[in-house]
């Protein structure tokens, strides 16, 4: 989730929060905004870039919350429905989707009406996390994505709790939407959607090799490594590998502990 704020008014911010590469598509940016103005903005700039823009209106973050972004949209269904309009209008012509991402209200009805707004403002699909804002733990809620599904005439995806195939099979067939999305889940298994149950070593080899060949920061590596290898370790393994501090030793513990070392293209880091 990049603010458009900032994305669209520092150049820096711009370089820190979006890089991408050609084979990196299909690729959707999702922005935090509060204004229509300023989330038409935002989705102008990647346009060229990118395959889509989505809108953030789910986020339940204090912060985001209280600076009138994510799920502080929830009450605002006219306002979504201005910014949609808007970015559609402003990447017109163009193959480029714009959607957004929502939480779901204690009065459904609410929800409804929100998702039918958006999808008369032009929006392309609709991504629900089957939660409320307050809710964090709580069982997803996946009879009212089934409600909005049926409600709707464009995509509906699915969110929240989606761990494995199997829980993409279920929830298809409780709520028959277009699609899932699964964000802790991938971070855990990012070969999930391949079939696996976990994080195939071969699957760390790659993103070892990936973030040295294109030069990701120690704490994107370092924290991507210990969501992949969350069921792999041990719980003693686990707290030696998230007490290390520097690239060349992650490398070194997972050459000794795992066989897992660098390919001949990707030459090693020396901090």
């Amino acid at each position: 989730m990049i603010v458009s704020n900032s994305f669209i008014q520092s150049l820096k911010a711009r370089d820190s929060e979006f890089t991408t590469c050609v084979d990196d598509r299909p690729l959707i940016v999702q922005f935090a905004s509060r204004n229509s103005q300023e989330f038409a903005d935002a989705a102008e700039i990647v346009a060229p870039f990118a395959d889509g823009a989505d809108l953030n209106c789910g986020c339940p973050q204090r912060w985001a919350m209280a600076d009138g972004y994510g799920a502080c949209l929830l009450k605002k269904p006219e306002l979504i429905q201005d910014m949609v309009r808007q970015a559609r209008a402003r990447v017109s012509g163009q193959d480029f989707t714009v959607s957004i991402k929502i939480r779901i209200h204690n009065d459904l009805r609410e929800t409804v009406d929100l998702c039918q707004k958006a999808e008369h403002a032009g929006v392309s699909w609709i991504s629900v996390h089957g939660r409320t804002k307050e809710q964090r733990a709580h069982p997803v809620n996946y009879d009212a994505i089934k409600l909005i599904k049926e409600s709707v005439s464009l995509p509906v995806i699915a969110n929240g709790d989606i761990k494995s195939l199997e829980d993409c099979q279920t929830v298809y067939n409780i709520t028959g939407v277009d699609g899932v999305m699964a964000a802790r889940g991938m971070l855990q298994n990012p070969a999930m959607y391949a079939g696996h149950a976990d994080t195939p070593i071969s699957c760390v080899t790659d993103w070892v090799n990936i973030a040295m060949e294109y030069g990701a920061s120690f704490t994107t590596f370092h924290q991507h490594l210990i969501f992949m290898m969350e069921r792999i370790f041990s719980r003693a393994e686990r707290r030696v590998f998230n007490s290390l501090a520097s690239t060349s030793a992650v490398l070194e513990y997972l050459r000794e502990h795992y066989d897992i070392g660098l390919s001949d293209r990707v030459e090693s880091p020396v901090s």
